[in-house]
C-alpha cells in the first residue's frame, strides 16, 4: 500500500494544488461578486455557470484525451483555467464572469480526468476503494484548506484572483513530470434514466437533491455569509467549517450504513440536514460561534447524501452495471448542480439572504420525506447484503472505475472445473471479448492478463 501511494504521490500532489487554486476561485467569486453588487440573482446564474461547464466537460474532454493524450490535456487544461481565473480580475462584468465559469467548470473537471484515470490505472483492484477513499479525503482537506487564502490581504482586487491562476499552473510540474506510462481514453457517460428510476427512485432522486444542495453551497455559500454581515474572515471560517465537518463526519456516517437499512440513514442524514439548515437560520441573530458549529454540524450530515444515494443505487445492480449506472447518475448529481445556484440565487434575491437556509432546509427535508415514502413502498436490502460505502464528493466519471463493485465484467473462477470454460479473443491491448460456449481451454495468470 506504502508503494502504490509513493507511485500515486505526484498525481495526488497536483490535485491537492489544482482544488487548493479551484476552492479559493469558487469562494472569492462570490465574495467579490456580491462586494460589486451584483445581486443574489445574478450571481447565482454566475455560479451554476461553472456547474453548466463541469457537465459539458464530461462529454468534451474524453475526445480530445483520446486523441491527444492525458498529459496534453492536462496542460491545455491547466492554462484554461489559469487564464479564465485571472480573466476574473481583468474583465468585472457578469455576462463574462459567466462565460469564464464556463471555461473554469470545462477546465476543472478535465483536469480531475486526467488524474483520475491515472490513479484508477495504477492502482491494484483489491486497493481500488482505499486509493479512492485517500483520494476523497486529500481533496475535501485541500478544498477546506484554501477557504483560509481569502484572508490574504488583496487591497488591489486581484491579488487572489493571481493567487488561484498561480496554483493551478503548477499543478502542471508534477503532473506533466510524472514518469508513468498513460492509461486507457476515459469513455464518455451515457444515460438511461428511465431505466435508473425504475430500478432506484431513492437513489437518483437523492443524487438530484445533493447536487442542489451541494451546488448552492459552494456557489452562494460566501454570498450569503457576507450578507448577514461576517466579514471576509467569517467567511473563510464559515466555508471551511461546512467542508471539514463533511470531511470528518462523511466515514462515520458511512459505517452506519453499512451496518443499517441505507435508506434509513439517507432519510436520517436528510432530515437531520434539514433540522440544523433550520436552526442555523433561527439563530442568525445569536454567537458567531453558534453558527459555526452548526455549520460544520451541517456539512458533516449533508456531504454523505450524494454516496449514500451512489450506494443505495449500487445495492440494487449486479457488478457488472454498476460502473455505467454509476456514470449516469454522477449526470442526474450535475444537473441539480446546474441548478442550485440559480434557484438558491433567486429565493434570495426575492426573500433575502437568510431563505439561502431556508432552500437548504426545503429541499433536504423533501428528500427525507421522498425515502419515507419509498421505505413504504419497497422492502430493505438487509444490510449484510448492502455493498460497502465508499466516501464520495463531486467526481469525473474516470474515478467512477475506483468504486469497488464497478468492474466492467464479473470476476470469473478461473479454477479448474469451475464450470466457466468459455472461449476468449485477445485484442492487441490483450483485452478480452466473450464468445459462445466451446471445448475447455486452461488459463496462465500473469499480473492482470490471462494467457
Amino acid at each position: 500500500m506504502v508503494r502504490e501511494l509513493q507511485s500515486i504521490s505526484s498525481l495526488l500532489f497536483g490535485i491537492a494544488i489544482v482544488l487548493l487554486g479551484s476552492g479559493l476561485l469558487g469562494t472569492l467569486i462570490g465574495v467579490r461578486a456580491n462586494q460589486e453588487q451584483f445581486g443574489p440573482a445574478t450571481i447565482g446564474l454566475i455560479q451554476s455557470a461553472f456547474f453548466l461547464g463541469y457537465v459539458l466537460g464530461t462529454f468534451f474532454c474524453p475526445p480530445l484525451i483520446k486523441r491527444v493524450g492525458h498529459i496534453r490535456v492536462f496542460a491545455t487544461m491547466a492554462a484554461l483555467g489559469s487564464a479564465a481565473a485571472m480573466g476574473f480580475a481583468l474583465w468585472v462584468h457578469p455576462f463574462w464572469w459567466a462565460i469564464l465559469r464556463i471555461i473554469s467548470g470545462i477546465s476543472i473537471v478535465g483536469l480531475y480526468m486526467v488524474v483520475e484515470s491515472w490513479l484508477n490505472e495504477q492502482s491494484s483492484h483489491h486497493r481500488r476503494g482505499r486509493i479512492f477513499a485517500i483520494y476523497m479525503s486529500i481533496t475535501l482537506v485541500a478544498l477546506g484548506l484554501s477557504q483560509f487564502l481569502l484572508l490574504i490581504e488583496d487591497s488591489r482586487g486581484f491579488i487572489r484572483f493571481a493567487l488561484a491562476t498561480v496554483f493551478i499552473s503548477l499543478a502542471l510540474i508534477p503532473v506533466a513530470l510524472t514518469q508513468m506510462v498513460e492509461p486507457k481514453p476515459v469513455p464518455a457517460p451515457r444515460s438511461n434514466l428511465k431505466a435508473l428510476y425504475s430500478v432506484s427512485p431513492l437513489g437518483v432522486v437523492g443524487a438530484l437533491v445533493a447536487g442542489l444542495a451541494s451546488s448552492a453551497f459552494w456557489g452562494m455559500g460566501a454570498v450569503f455569509a457576507q450578507s448577514i454581515g461576517l466579514s471576509v474572515s467569517g467567511t473563510s471560517a464559515f466555508m471551511s467549517a461546512v467542508i471539514f465537518g463533511g470531511a470528518l463526519l462523511l466515514w462515520p456516517v458511512g459505517h452506519l450504513s453499512d451496518r443499517w437499512d441505507r435508506r434509513d440513514v439517507l432519510i436520517v442524514v436528510s432530515f437531520a440536514s434539514a433540522a440544523i439548515a433550520l436552526g442555523a437560520f433561527m439563530s442568525l441573530d445569536g454567537s458567531v460561534v453558534v453558527l459555526l458549529l452548526l455549520a460544520f454540524l451541517y456539512g458533516g450530515v449533508s456531504f454523505p447524501v450524494y454516496a449514500l444515494a451512489v450506494a443505495h443505487l449500487n445495492d440494487h445492480l449486479k457488478p457488472g452495471e454498476v460502473l455505467e449506472a454509476t456514470r449516469s447518475i454522477l449526470l442526474v448529481y450535475g444537473a441539480g448542480s446546474a441548478l442550485g445556484p440559480v434557484v438558491a440565487g433567486f429565493c434570495m434575491a426575492a426573500w433575502g439572504a437568510p431563505t439561502f437556509l431556508g432552500y437548504l432546509a426545503t429541499i433536504l427535508a423533501l428528500l427525507g420525506l421522498f425515502g419515507f415514502y419509498r421505505t413504504r413502498r419497497s422492502a430493505p436490502i438487509p444490510a449484510e447484503e448492502q455493498g460497502e460505502f465508499v466516501p464520495m464528493v463531486r467526481t469525473s466519471q474516470a474515478a467512477l472505475e475506483m468504486y469497488p463493485g464497478a468492474d466492467l465484467e464479473p470476476e470469473l473462477d478461473l479454477t479448474p472445473g469451475a464450470g466457466h470454460e468459455e472461449e476468449f479473443t485477445i485484442d492487441s491491448q490483450s483485452n478480452f471479448s466473450r464468445t459462445n460456449l466451446v471445448d475447455s481451454l486452461s488459463y496462465e495468470q500473469k499480473g492482470n492478463k490471462y494467457l
